[in-house]
């Protein structure tokens, strides 16, 4: 009876947690490219381009794909369909641009599970030479999103597939 409850506790230590947890959350990264910051920017607004570094794109270039819109404009949405379960189904749509700045999509997911986030590129120059990009998501998640962050640890897992992204960025700029 001891380890059955003990099992119980531990099993509900998420579902406790979950209720302690920011509904926003907020995941960036940044790396430094050895480019000009307009030229890097005219680079990662258009969608097309994440086949060559966007991890998850990557992930599965098989994916059934379509595109509406004119790509580098506000309004312009990718859809995607896979079979793999770690790309799933979804949209993405551009819904903001400051030209030369920072690029805001809005992320729609269907499956593996249902969810909307906010994914930003933005761009700085310290020198005029180089430029910084930081990508970032946001969003609001429900009690039962707050229970899987927890339990798998998504902001570092997230946050891992961004810089793995922005390197493969930086090397497709860089070469």
């Amino acid at each position: 009876m001891i380890i059955f409850i003990i099992i119980l506790l531990i099993l509900a230590i998420p579902f406790i947690a979950a209720l302690f947890i920011e509904r926003n959350y907020t995941i960036e990264r940044e790396t430094i490219i050895d480019k000009p910051r307009q030229e890097v920017f005219n680079y990662i607004k258009y969608l097309k381009n994440q086949e060559h570094y966007n991890k998850w794109v990557m992930t599965d270039l098989q994916a059934k794909r379509a595109n509406h819109g004119t790509d580098g404009t506000v309004g312009f949405v990718t859809t995607w369909n896979s079979t793999n379960k770690n790309v799933g189904k979804g949209e993405q749509e551009i819904k903001k641009i400051q030209e030369g700045e920072r690029i805001e999509h809005e992320m729609r997911f269907e499956k593996p599970f249902k969810g909307t986030s906010t994914a930003y590129l933005e761009t700085s120059s310290p020198d005029g030479k180089k430029t910084i990009v930081k990508w970032g998501f946001c969003g609001d998640r429900t009690y039962m999103m707050r229970v899987m962050h927890f339990i798998l640890n998504i902001k570092k897992m997230l946050g891992n597939d961004i810089q793995t992204s922005l390197n493969n960025l930086k090397l497709v700029l860089e070469h």
